[in-house]
């Protein structure tokens, strides 16, 4: 039913990912392999509602219906089995605008946050860039996994007002279990730490796996969680910037929506609306047959490395589109292990080192791309070696 296989040509679009390689990578001939957007058709679904939706002559100012909110707490429900009203969501063109605005709002300049490095490095701009102080509760790594070292966060969130969690978490592709976020959240409930759960990438689980929206864990948590979700990397809408942030307690919402205000961010994107409408509504069977393809990449990049690569192993994914691998083998340095992907090989990959600590001797995949793309990146990789 759907052709995951089919190679789109996006160069020439404005792509981020691929009319930007020489401005990233120093030349343009790169494979790209690095920006957390995926090179598959968007849903059919989607694409006819939007193109419906701009057939007609004006693209005038536009509010979200109710059938957006029924559409994404339909889908919420579905998926993750969590209740959510719609008075708790509010609009944000993205989820680093929410991070920003979330910091904005619960802490005052000088404040600690809390964040597990390695991990998306938009979260350290929104930290040192409003002139909070950063406090690493660094994830510990067993050669195969990834944990959190909670008698470190019991210390650091002594002295926080705000964490911030991946989850599931990029770029090491955990999928935190509903313990983890249990102790996660009685932490920061005794602390009086506020949470913002970054959830991007929570429709996208791997076979074996479940994501647990940490707000919907108890009435208590619910009340200190500000919760991030989004249809951009589900259904591959980035560019249509529209996400859903959503907090149940009122004091943190007033707080929150204050802020956003005040920037005049709290008003949707027409298209956005439209696709975020029409993929939660009708979106299912496309989501799972990519999560499908998904693991089937992943697979690919696991085996291949095992077998004609052992010097690179690919950290085990539970969830995402992002493989994390670790090179820390080879000996290499992060610039000697750039010249190697980029001059020589001209595969394009996310160094580890911009995820903060942790991240050297690590580099990120996107294997939310066409099978042959995956197994061009790998053959090329294994000429180097």
């Amino acid at each position: 039913m759907y052709d995951f296989d089919k190679v789109v040509e996006r160069a020439g679009t404005a792509s981020v990912k691929y009319d930007m390689r020489h401005e990233i990578f120093g030349k343009a001939d790169v494979l790209p392999m690095w920006v957390a957007d995926m090179d598959f058709e968007t849903p059919q679904c989607i694409r006819k509602a939007v193109m419906e939706r701009a057939s007609h002559p004006v693209y005038g100012y536009s509010f979200m219906p109710d059938t957006y909110f029924e559409a994404f707490t339909g889908w919420v429900k579905r998926r993750h089995d969590w209740n959510i009203k719609k008075d708790w969501i509010v609009f944000s063109p993205g989820i680093v605008t929410a991070i920003n605005a979330a910091v904005l709002s619960f802490t005052n300049p000088g404040d600690g946050v809390i964040v597990q490095p390695p991990v998306y490095f938009p979260f350290f701009d929104s930290v040192k860039n409003n002139g909070r102080k950063l406090l690493y509760n660094q994830l510990v790594y067993d050669g195969t996994t990834y944990t959190i070292d909670f008698d470190d966060l019991e210390q650091k969130a002594k002295k926080a007002k705000l964490m911030l969690i991946s989850s599931p978490h990029n770029p090491v592709s955990r999928c935190w279990t509903k313990e983890e976020l249990k102790r996660v959240g009685e932490i920061c409930l005794k602390n009086n730490v506020v949470i913002l759960s970054d959830e991007i990438h929570a429709d996208i689980i791997l076979p074996g796996n479940k994501h647990f929206p940490l707000a919907s864990l108890s009435e208590a948590l619910a009340e200190i969680t500000v919760t991030c979700m989004a249809p951009s990397k589900t259904f591959n809408v980035a560019g249509l910037f529209t996400s859903q942030i959503v907090i149940s307690s009122n004091a943190l919402r007033n707080r929150f929506k204050k802020t956003m205000e005040s920037f005049h961010l709290v008003h949707g994107n027409l298209f956005g609306i439209v696709a975020s409408e029409a993929g939660y509504t009708h979106g299912d069977a496309w989501l799972d047959a990519l999560i499908k393809y998904i693991k089937a990449n992943f697979d690919l990049v696991d085996d291949f490395l095992k077998t004609e690569l052992p010097q690179l192993s690919l950290v085990k994914p539970e969830a995402t589109f992002l493989a994390w691998i670790d090179y820390t083998r080879t000996g290499l340095s992060d610039l000697e292990m750039r010249k190697k992907m980029v001059d020589e090989a001209s595969v394009g990959l996310n160094p580890g080192r911009i995820f903060g600590k942790g991240g050297t001797g690590f580099m990120r995949m996107n294997v939310g791309t066409p099978k042959s793309n995956v197994l061009e990146a790998l053959e090329r990789m294994k000429k180097v070696f």
